[in-house]
């Protein structure tokens, strides 16, 4: 057929090059379009929103830095002079200088100057373990491990109580079968048979191999002998009550003992309320439902005031350690909840997969579901563990002066007393624990990212 005079078709000889996006789908009008304008109902919402933070962040960035005073070694510093020279009426900014000299306070409470080194070196030790543990990049995820949870913990009571602790008898009361010269080492005995029980009871549950049981038995006996023997030698340290703890170095030993102690603890009690051992499972459902239906501030008040009254006459416990131990309970029976809703989660087949290759009980939950199920509910975890965080404040209504406490306490000062006195501690003591709380969250969103394995 021949080609008429009015044909304009046209075969292209080589490709077009692509064009750029539109520039509404990409970068910052993009994102906006996508996220804040993509329908009628986010528009409102959104105009809302900034409606709502024109009204709030330029009075709050005013109060806060712009007006607020910077400088100054008392009240009067803090003052707003009204035009014409008049006596001060008005306070209506921020007096940054009041947490400035009280900063050391708010920090370490009433621990003595000249000993502040060792709590510097404890704070030293945990973030240097901590920051590359929490790395993935970075190697020797097991010694960091060891580091953290043997060594660092020990190093660091020494340190901030000064050791040297009569440990003689602590299990064993003195008796004619334990005389005093001998207390020590039968407690250590005593120890030691405990933990190649647990040893040998673990080795016939997950069907261990003899070598490495023995290997862990020997590295428990060793690591135990080592804390007794830290703990009870004089390092010539002078002794630091807990009284004179405080401020944010409370709040972290407290927030720090309980999330350690409450995941294994909760794992635990996840597993015994799912066995099927009627007694386990009757226990762990009595204990998690007896810790998760009284509020925190009665299981203080309760370790406080109460548990002494049931102690027998001469024996007493310290006030700090009552309220880790009950801290530490009340967390992990809200962990395991969380854990338990992660092991539900596991598809049945995952179980019968585990079964089918030969794995016993605790082999399939330590290497098959377990993982899966931490995986699951990093979030819960997580939120637990802010939850536990902010908590910490509550101890300061037994006495013990944390973060919250002693701010609370500097607002007895007459040299600084102002009407701005106390929202300006509130304010810097809710910017703090915004930067914790807000850094682990972001963690856990680092975390979910890196572990996830579905397919979007």
């Amino acid at each position: 057929m021949a080609k008429s005079k009015d044909d304009v078709s046209f075969v292209r000889s080589q490709l077009v090059e692509a064009l750029p996006p539109p520039i509404t789908e990409v970068g910052v009008l993009g994102w906006m379009r996508k996220n804040l304008f993509s329908s009628i109902t986010n528009t409102i919402m959104t105009l809302i929103g900034l409606f709502i933070l024109y009204l709030v962040v330029p009075g709050t960035l005013n109060w806060t830095i712009f007006e607020a005073v910077w400088s100054g070694t008392s009240r009067e510093a803090c003052t707003t002079i009204p035009q014409g020279g008049a006596l001060p009426d008005d306070w209506n900014a921020a007096c940054w200088p009041y947490v400035g000299a009280y900063l050391k306070l708010f920090v370490y409470g009433r621990y003595p100057d000249a000993e502040l080194w060792r709590v510097n070196l404890s704070l030293f030790m945990f973030f240097a373990g901590l920051i590359p543990m929490a790395m993935p990049s970075v190697p020797y995820k097991r010694e960091n491990i060891i580091f953290m949870l043997g060594i660092f913990p020990v190093v660091a009571f020494i340190l901030m109580s000064g050791g040297n602790l009569n440990l003689n008898g602590f299990l064993i009361p003195e008796t004619i079968f334990a005389p005093s010269e001998f207390k020590f080492w039968i407690d250590f005995l005593v120890l030691t048979a405990i933990i190649v029980g647990f040893v040998g009871w673990y080795m016939k549950a997950t069907a261990t191999d003899p070598k490495s049981a023995m290997k862990v038995t020997a590295l428990a006996m060793a690591v135990l002998g080592l804390v007794l023997f830290s703990m009870a030698f004089d390092f010539g340290l002078e002794s630091i009550e807990t009284p004179l703890w405080g401020g944010f170095v409370m709040t972290l030993v407290i927030a720090v003992t309980g999330i350690v102690a409450s995941l294994p603890l909760g794992i635990l009690l996840a597993l015994g309320r799912r066995s099927d051992m009627p007694a386990v499972s009757l226990f762990s459902v009595i204990f998690i439902e007896f810790w998760r239906g009284v509020p925190l501030i009665t299981v203080l008040f309760m370790s406080s005031v109460m548990l002494p009254l049931f102690l027998p006459d001469g024996v007493s416990f310290d006030k700090l350690l009552r309220a880790l131990i009950g801290v530490a309970l009340f967390s992990s029976a809200y962990m395991a909840e969380v854990v338990r809703g992660g092991m539900q989660a596991i598809p049945k087949g995952q179980y019968e997969g585990a079964m089918a290759v030969g794995l016993n009980y605790w082999q399939s939950m330590r290497m098959i579901i377990l993982p899966q199920a931490l995986k699951i509910v990093i979030p819960g975890i997580v939120n637990t563990f802010i939850g536990l965080f902010k908590d910490t404040t509550l101890v300061s209504i037994i006495g013990l002066l944390d973060f919250l406490g002693m701010i609370n306490l500097s607002h007895s000062d007459s040299n600084w007393a102002t009407p701005v006195q106390a929202l300006t501690s509130y304010v810097f003591c809710a910017f703090v624990f915004w930067v914790f709380c807000f850094g682990m969250a972001r963690y856990s969103l680092f975390m979910e990212r890196r572990l996830d394995t579905g397919h979007r």
